[in-house]
């Protein structure tokens, strides 16, 4: 018996065929035949046939279309009368006939169905178009159905040229419009910066017209208040004794520089409030007491003490080389026969031990003041030698070793010279001599003008708990009224400030400057006993804030 089974035997069991594949890729398998023991596979080679009527197709066979209409795979059947249709795969392609294989005389097992063939690429993201439906008619339209054509338009591209064209020349001339605006602010500004350091050169030089060209302290005057800088130094001569004494000032507000020279008579307060002499007090009561003295004679706060004995200012000119200067006399050598130490005439250059040989020089039958002045000469010719610059002018203080005095430390004496040094190189400096009478008080121009401009001597109320400053004019004709006032005064708490003559006067007089005085004014005239009618507004002595006038009626407590 043959155990090979045979595959069209009906009573063999089948296995599903798979026939091909959905639009979805599902697979499609034979259904079975009414009337038929075994199922149709399409992949088999079949021995040829000789009956009409046909189980269904092979998509991928080469063979005529059978009579009876072609198997559906979505289930569809044509109608018997219509006329045999082309049959189109599951996608929907019609397939292409080919010649019909040969059967084998032998059974062969059943082969697997060929794998479909892939759709054709469309493109990314679309949707591919389903298969043709019952009647033939696609489902859904494929994009390859339609054609959009791009037809260039003349008339747009010239206005769309034309549009760029203006749109660039608008912008054009709106970048040129801003150029020149920010141009023309540029020439403005530099016009403006060029017209203002003109003007203020012009200013600072004195040259604008109507402002006049002057001389002395006066010439570089602001008005409101102004900041000064003062330090007092003494020349003590250790050979032949004396000091001579001057006031270095430095107005950082008009930037000017004066040495203010200080006569030895000038009468000024000692440290019981007792008259004496500026000569007397610099031996007797020292720096301290004495800078106190100037500060209440003249209204001027004085920041510090400069002590300079001669042959500290003989290495001082040798250290900065030198000073050169404008004699006025010759000063002869030191022993008899030596030739002259300073000869006279102009631009004089002057070593250490000549610059003191003419500082300290006082002829025969001069005053006081001609000594001065060459001490204010030697000065002002040292300060233009001296750096400008804090730092090297303090390294030349200190290379001098000398011992200052508490309140005049290097580091501030070095910044002080360096802007005097500053000012004299200018040529914004002068010197300036403090006019005093021969009893040794301030003269009335002095009030005026040393005092006020270049001292800024105080004209207004003095500062909280500080003591006011009186002044004395005697007119009684009694010489001890001035002591007798003055000792009242200072037991009183007021600051004394000098006495001097007047004219006689019949009635005393207390003279404040202004309202805010007057009380203290009114204080004064309690304190010495004189009537409160005494009391009126007027012009006191400059450094003073409020000047007393002794007249007849003022009694002397001794009764003199």
């Amino acid at each position: 018996m043959n155990d090979q089974h045979n595959p069209y035997d009906p009573y063999y069991p089948q296995q599903p065929q798979i026939i091909g594949y959905d639009a979805y890729g599902q697979p499609v398998y034979q259904q079975p035949q009414q009337g038929q023991g075994y199922d149709y596979d399409p992949y088999a080679q079949q021995p040829p046939q000789t009956q009409t009527q046909g189980y269904g197709y092979d998509p991928y066979a080469q063979q005529q279309p059978p009579a009876q209409a072609p198997y559906d795979p979505y289930g569809g059947q044509a109608a018997p009368s219509q006329a045999p249709q082309q049959p189109y795969d599951a996608y929907g392609q019609a397939y292409q006939p080919h010649e019909p294989q040969q059967p084998h005389q032998t059974h062969q097992a059943p082969q697997p169905p060929a794998a479909p063939v892939a759709a054709p690429a469309g493109v990314p993201g679309q949707r591919r178009a389903a298969p043709a439906g019952p009647g033939g008619e696609d489902r859904e339209y494929r994009t390859e159905q339609f054609s959009f054509i791009d037809e260039p338009d003349e008339d747009s591209e010239d206005v769309i040229d034309w549009l760029k064209f203006t749109e660039s020349r608008s912008e054009r001339r709106e970048e040129a419009r801003r150029r020149g605006k920010r141009r023309l602010v540029a020439l403005v500004v530099v016009l403006a910066l060029v017209a203002i350091g003109g003007v203020g050169y012009l200013w600072s030089a004195g040259k604008l017209p109507g402002l006049g060209d002057t001389v002395g302290p006066s010439s570089d005057t602001a008005t409101g208040p102004q900041r000064r800088d003062v330090i007092v130094v003494h020349l003590h001569d250790t050979k032949k004794g004396g000091t001579s004494t001057a006031l270095l000032v430095d107005n950082v507000t008009t930037k000017q520089g004066t040495t203010v020279l200080l006569p030895n008579e000038l009468s000024v307060a000692d440290d019981e409030g007792a008259a004496t002499t500026l000569g007397k007090s610099v031996e007797d009561d020292g720096s301290t007491g004495t800078r106190e003295a100037l500060g209440n004679l003249l209204g001027t706060k004085i920041t510090g003490t400069w002590r300079l004995d001669t042959p500290y200012l003989e290495n001082l000119v040798e250290l900065v080389g030198n000073v050169d200067l404008t004699t006025d006399a010759q000063v002869p050598g030191e022993k008899k026969g030596e030739p002259p130490l300073v000869q006279r005439g102009e631009n004089q250059t002057l070593n250490g031990r000549a610059a003191v040989a003419y500082a300290t020089y006082r002829g025969p039958g001069e005053a006081e003041a001609k000594q001065l002045q060459r001490f204010g000469q030697v000065m002002q010719g040292v300060l233009r030698k001296i750096s400008s610059d804090a730092k090297s002018a303090t390294t030349t203080v200190q290379t001098l070793a000398q011992i200052l005095d508490p309140s005049l430390p290097e580091k501030d004496l070095g910044a002080s010279l360096a802007k005097l040094a500053e000012r004299a190189k200018g040529g914004d400096y002068t010197t300036a001599l403090l006019p005093v009478g021969q009893d040794g008080t301030l003269k009335e121009s002095a009030s005026g003008g040393v005092v006020k401009e270049v001292l800024g001597g105080k004209v207004s109320p003095p500062e909280q708990g500080a003591a006011v400053r009186v002044a004395i004019r005697n007119g009684t004709g009694n010489a001890d009224a001035t002591e007798a006032a003055r000792i009242v005064l200072i037991n009183g708490g007021y600051a004394f400030v000098g006495g001097a003559k007047a004219d006689r006067e019949a009635k005393s007089q207390v003279v404040y400057r202004d309202d805010l005085q007057k009380i203290a004014a009114a204080e004064v005239a309690k304190t010495l006993g004189l009537p409160a009618g005494a009391v009126e507004k007027g012009t006191p002595a400059g450094n003073a804030d409020v000047m007393v006038v002794l007249g007849r009626d003022y009694k002397v407590e001794n009764g003199s």
